[in-house]
């Protein structure tokens, strides 16, 4: 995933935040990235798929870590480290392109409405924030859900029924659902938990109208050769001859085009809770995410 290392520069790293399956204990010192393909907030979303580490997993893998830097530093000098850390989660787009919205699969949209899937989901996240402040973090930063319906994926499987947007508007508005429900659990967390600052990073379609975004003139077609079946990239196959005119490589995955375009709108919406770190040896980052995938 490319999204981790524009963040990471604009706080003075030189590489990417490396991941936690191949990291050194060393490496926990200066942040980890937890992320996985195709996972979810619910611990089924992807299962279609194959394998991936769902949330509370990469929660669990968390706290080998903190395990780790208590290790190294003490169990007091950890805390001190993890609430200097800075944490960034983006997740819940599969839990609605790899779950709710494949009836095939799963039996959610069977077993509730949108709506009501919006504030289980939103409701399942809100206690593994509460988890994630437990073990020590304190500044976080989460993505609200973008407009999964123009994805090039949503659009051919579902279609647009003709809307101006030309986007799959009933997952568009599914996300829209769940941010309202997110806001509002990022709000009481950080009304409730002593020491957190909590911060919702709107979705990326709000955030980047005003920075750039209508550079990108390629909004619905993906700049790669893509496989009918896996809608990924075909191996070995030439790109579209400017990258930076698209919005996504393939089906699914957003070009760094777009990454480095949202990440410095995150980054201004995180800013208040990093400008207190003097230096790099105070600041961490920790990426516990899902990048979208789907068959």
């Amino acid at each position: 995933m490319s999204v981790p290392l524009f963040p990471a520069e604009y706080l003075g790293f030189e590489n990417y935040i490396p991941p936690f399956a191949t990291a050194t204990i060393i490496d926990t010192l200066s942040g980890l990235n937890y992320g996985s393909g195709s996972a979810g907030i619910l611990d089924e979303t992807g299962a279609q798929l194959g394998q991936r580490i769902p949330l509370d997993v990469q929660l669990d893998n968390h706290l080998i870590s903190v395990s780790r830097l208590a290790l190294l530093l003490g169990a007091g000098g950890a805390y001190t480290r993890l609430g200097q850390c800075l944490y960034t989660l983006g997740l819940g787009n599969n839990d609605f392109l790899n779950n709710y919205f494949r009836p095939e699969f799963y039996p959610s949209s069977r077993i509730y409405t949108v709506e009501q899937f919006a504030v289980v989901l939103a409701n399942r996240y809100k206690e593994q924030l509460q988890r994630l402040y437990v073990a020590g973090a304190r500044k976080i930063g989460v993505f609200a859900l973008g407009q999964i319906g123009c994805v090039p994926f949503a659009i051919r499987r579902y279609g647009t029924n003709g809307s101006a947007s030309g986007c799959a508007e009933a997952l568009n508005d599914a996300a829209v659902l769940f941010n309202v429900q997110l806001k509002s659990a990022i709000d009481q967390l950080q009304a409730t938990l002593p020491g957190a600052q909590f911060v919702y990073i709107g979705s990326g379609s709000d955030m980047l109208m005003t920075s750039g975004l209508k550079a990108l003139e390629v909004l619905d077609s993906p700049c790669c050769t893509v496989e009918a079946e896996s809608g990924q990239c075909v191996p070995d196959q030439p790109s579209c001859p400017d990258r930076s005119r698209y919005v996504f490589w393939d089906w699914f995955h957003p070009t760094e085009a777009l990454n480095s375009l949202t990440a410095a709108a995150a980054f201004e919406a995180v800013r208040p809770i990093v400008a207190h770190s003097s230096s790099v040896g105070e600041r961490s980052m920790i990426r516990l995410a899902a990048a979208v995938q789907a068959s």
